[in-house]
């Protein structure tokens, strides 16, 4: 997902009841409004008839199962050597397995032999304890070596390993890029269609005096943007109603999180070691380690909980930050050069929830509508695709992405993308949680008749923006845009723009 610029971080001094007013406003807002849908959203019953088991990717699937991987990964549309990659690291998870055996095979000899040397010492039988003696030493110095193969393999399947993207749910569309994406509902505001004046939203915004590209082109350079004013004002009311929305509505817990991260974080959420052109490096270690500014919040967000076995009745979790990101756009030359749609820095509300597995596919639809209330709260058109094979991203499992309607550009532009990640991230990181016991009945159970504590089992993990703030202004500025050059402030953001209705053009 590729995200505007932020204006200003700080969030906006709002008094309690005003703040109050706007969230009690959001869902009397939404209640208004009018829902054209293409389809109906799920009851829990219908969903838990959808879900269909996606097994985990592990080195022991592609071993056993090397055809589902494949299969996958060609709907994905992958390269050929990431096919070819799955014939070794096959390989190399039965080399792995030999080598274990043989490590044991030798710590087994050294085991069964050293309780005989020290017998045969208070015997007296020197001769025979020396034998055993260079027995012992030769098996200690085979295990020795074994277990630097078996280090050497591990290190060779885990990177291949890492570099395989998510297996894909059944539902997912097969396509090669986002004209094959798939539709599931559209929606528009009760109102209708506004006035359009056919601008883009940096014409509006320069109209009103709130963008300055000349400013942030001479102290930064391409694919950043400075906010003034008003404009700047509005960005910030945006954040601000996104976070009180979904953490006085939806139940999210607001984090503020580092945006420096180690190289370890972004390899438990997937966009390392594959995707390291697209991030900005920092030249020096930080702690120790390499350090990246993060590209979205999901990152620290996910990783805080990294290492852990949770209780299963401590879930859902669900956290929500606001951050700035930054992404080099390595691959995106020349493309959406103009405007704030695409830049190196931006301001993102990030949800995330962590889960237990059977509970995954409820939890993305309650985060995926957590992003529309959004949007809907704003009046803003928006569509709801699911992304195909060919354009969903390398940790999801299922996504589906929010497109609001601009038109200035006349175009569907994407504003957040929810995606389950099921259990791969949770495996990269080792996170996972306990299942709650079940009640004794007489099988599992230890001596004594207690029923033995279940294994921990990897939790899934959810995401999504909610929402991307830049992206958020570019849809009202083009949205609320009136044919005297001004916009109309959207109902639920005026408490945060001290009562401010309408943003006049900046004088001559």
């Amino acid at each position: 997902m590729r995200l505007p610029a932020l204006g200003v971080m700080l969030l906006a001094p709002l008094a309690a009841g005003a703040r109050a007013a706007a969230v009690r406003a959001a869902p009397r807002a939404t209640a208004r409004l009018a829902r054209h849908r293409a389809g109906t959203m799920s009851t829990a019953a219908q969903l838990r008839q959808q879900q269909q088991a996606v097994p985990s990717l592990d080195a022991k699937l592609v071993s056993d199962s090397p055809d589902v991987v494949a299969e996958s990964l060609r709907r994905r549309r992958a390269p050929a050597e990431q096919l070819r990659a799955l014939e070794t690291i096959g390989e190399l998870q039965r080399r792995y397995a030999q080598l274990s055996f043989e490590v044991s095979s030798q710590l087994g000899v050294r085991k069964q032999l050293s309780p005989q040397i020290g017998a045969l010492l208070k015997q007296g039988n020197e001769a025979e304890a020396e034998v055993l003696k260079e027995q012992v030493a030769a098996a200690s110095a085979e295990a020795k070596r074994l277990e630097e193969l078996l280090a050497a393999v591990e290190l060779e399947r885990a990177a291949l390993l890492d570099a395989l993207p998510n297996l894909l749910d059944p539902r997912v569309p097969d396509g090669a890029d986002d004209t094959d994406n798939e539709l599931v509902s559209q929606w528009q505001p009760a109102a209708g269609v506004r006035p359009e004046t056919g601008d883009w939203h940096d014409e509006i915004a320069t109209r009103l005096g709130g963008l300055d590209v000349d400013g942030a082109a001479k102290i930064s350079g391409a694919r950043f943007s400075v906010l003034r004013g008003p404009i700047a004002r509005l960005e910030r009311a945006l954040a601000n109603f996104f976070l009180d929305l979904h953490t006085g509505q939806h139940g999210y817990t607001e984090m503020a999180v580092p945006v420096i991260v180690g190289r370890g974080a972004l390899e438990g959420t997937g966009q390392l070691p594959k995707f390291e052109d697209d991030l900005f490096k920092l030249s020096a270690p930080v702690n120790g380690r390499d350090a990246f500014l993060i590209p979205t919040a999901e990152v620290p967000l996910t990783n805080l909980l990294a290492g852990e076995i949770l209780p299963e009745a401590s879930l859902p979790l669900a956290f929500v930050a606001l951050t700035p990101c930054f992404r080099a756009e390595a691959g995106s030359y020349g493309r959406d050069t103009r405007g704030l749609i695409r830049q190196h820095q931006f301001a993102k509300v990030e949800l995330v929830r962590i889960t237990a597995a059977h509970d995954s596919d409820a939890q993305h639809e309650a985060l995926t509508r957590h992003a529309e209330a959004c949007l809907e709260a704003l009046e803003l058109p928006y569509r709801r695709m699911r992304l195909c094979s060919g354009d969903i991203g390398f940790s999801a499992r299922h996504c589906y992405d929010l497109e609001v309607w601009l038109p200035g550009q006349g175009a569907w532009r994407e504003i957040s993308s929810c995606s389950n990640c099921g259990d791969f991230q949770a495996r990269r990181m080792a996170l996972r949680y306990r299942p709650a016991a079940a009640a004794p009945d007489g099988d599992g159970q230890k001596k004594g008749g207690k029923a033995a504590a279940p294994k921990p089992t990897l939790c899934h993990t959810i995401n999504g923006s909610g929402l991307a703030v830049g992206r958020a202004l570019v849809a009202v500025l083009e949205n609320y845009a009136q044919p005297d050059g001004s916009v109309i402030v959207p109902e639920v953001l005026r408490p945060y723009m001290g009562g401010l209705a309408r943003i006049e053009p900046a004088a001559a």
